[in-house]
């Protein structure tokens, strides 16, 4: 995190988007086209992450705590009960000590402690927790004992997550790719870990070291230290990049089609990806309908119906540099120079430009002009910033 100047300026944490359950943090459960800011005695300068699911926000502070608000119908808050909650609340972990991660899935939420313990709550309808699959829901944070080494990184998908561990093992759970996996696959059977309720080893990771796990809606990818992405899941939107509309194993991305350079950092939303390189080059990939792929030429998308149409990167020149990205579902959000850039779906205002039009290129939001991004963060329809201004007025309101 840049956070080297917050002495002498003013961290201010700004939200914008869908906000139907308060996930902006605002107090309120109206919509915002534009950044505003949370005014909820929250430590700005405490935060380190910010992150939001399909109707949910959570954020970590600098002494490891957990505040969420938002949409809390299934327990996903972790809270113990199941009122939605409109400002920022700490999320209570008793003997679990810090959190390092979070990760928000639609209406679940997978935590990783500093200890590599895995927490979930929230919806369990499709085993997302990882836990029996007699539990419909937990309101209650629930340890996933199924691990025998610590975890060092976590995703959420839409109704799957994933975890890869210490020695670079990765984990897979939740029933969400199955369907897709039945229908893609017969009369094959399904692996066990497409269709397992709590976690199962991804085969495939033996000869790799994995670095960090990521989930989109119904397909999975995971990032190597030396640089190299695997996917594997659904291809219906080309997002894996292969002429196969499922892969039930993971399969490593050909280093060509990213200019043979090794990736520093993969990101997804539900349908489509985006990778950074080592020499700051960004790469997108998959559904291009909102406009989420930033591309200016989106003839692909439209040329052909055919679903094993092999969809290649394209360098997104305007992100060059960029030192951070988050994807919601369909948009996306990036720091480039120290600004917050927009672009993909925009329905609910989650691009912050003040209009309700879907975006096609990323461009910096207005609002934010004079603010220094320090954080980023997307739910599925809405965005956060964590921003340092160099006075303590209000520039974006």
């Amino acid at each position: 995190m840049e956070g080297d100047q917050l002495s002498k300026c003013v961290s201010l944490l700004y939200t914008w988007g869908a906000n139907s359950y308060g996930q902006l943090g605002q107090g309120n459960a109206e919509d915002q086209a534009e950044p505003r800011r949370v005014e909820s005695g929250l430590q700005e300068e405490q935060i380190r992450a910010v992150t939001g699911g399909g109707g949910h926000s959570a954020l970590i502070s600098d002494s490891g705590e957990l505040l969420v608000c938002g949409q809390n119908h299934k327990g996903q808050l972790g809270l113990g009960h199941t009122l939605e909650i409109m400002t920022f609340q700490t999320c209570p972990l008793p003997g679990f000590g810090r959190v390092q991660q979070v990760s928000c899935g639609w209406d679940f939420t997978i935590i990783l402690t500093g200890d590599g313990l895995v927490l979930a709550c929230g919806s369990n309808a499709f085993g997302q927790l990882g836990v029996s699959a007699e539990k419909t829901h937990s309101a209650e944070p629930l340890l996933l004992k199924s691990f025998h080494e610590p975890v060092s990184s976590v995703a959420a998908g839409l109704r799957h997550a994933l975890a890869s561990t210490a020695s670079g093992c990765v984990y897979q759970w939740g029933t969400g790719l199955s369907s897709h996996a039945k229908r893609m696959l017969n009369p094959q059977p399904v692996p066990s870990h497409l269709s397992s309720k709590e976690p199962c080893l991804v085969p495939g990771f033996a000869h790799v070291t994995t670095q960090k796990v990521i989930a989109g809606s119904a397909h999975c990818a995971c990032l190597t230290v030396n640089g190299d992405v695997f996917l594997w899941g659904s291809n219906k939107h080309g997002q894996l990049i292969s002429g196969s509309l499922f892969l039930p194993l993971p399969v490593a991305l050909d280093r060509s089609m990213l200019q043979d350079e090794r990736v520093s950092d993969v990101h997804s939303g539900w349908t489509h990806l985006i990778a950074q390189t080592e020499s700051g080059r960004v790469f997108t990939w998959g559904r291009s309908n909102y406009g989420q792929l930033g591309q200016t030429d989106h003839s692909m998308e439209k040329q052909s119906s055919d679903e094993h149409l092999v969809r290649s990167p394209v360098e997104v020149k305007a992100l060059f540099g960029a030192t951070q990205i988050s994807c919601g579902s369909e948009h996306n959000l990036a720091v480039v120079g120290g600004r917050v850039f927009s672009w993909g779906w925009n329905e609910h205002g989650m691009c912050g430009d003040g209009s309700l039009q879907d975006i096609t290129q990323p461009q910096p939001i207005p609002a934010l002009a004079d603010a220094v991004a320090l954080l980023i963060g997307c739910g599925a329809g809405h965005s956060m910033a964590l921003c340092s201004l160099k006075s303590s007025e209000d520039s974006a309101r």
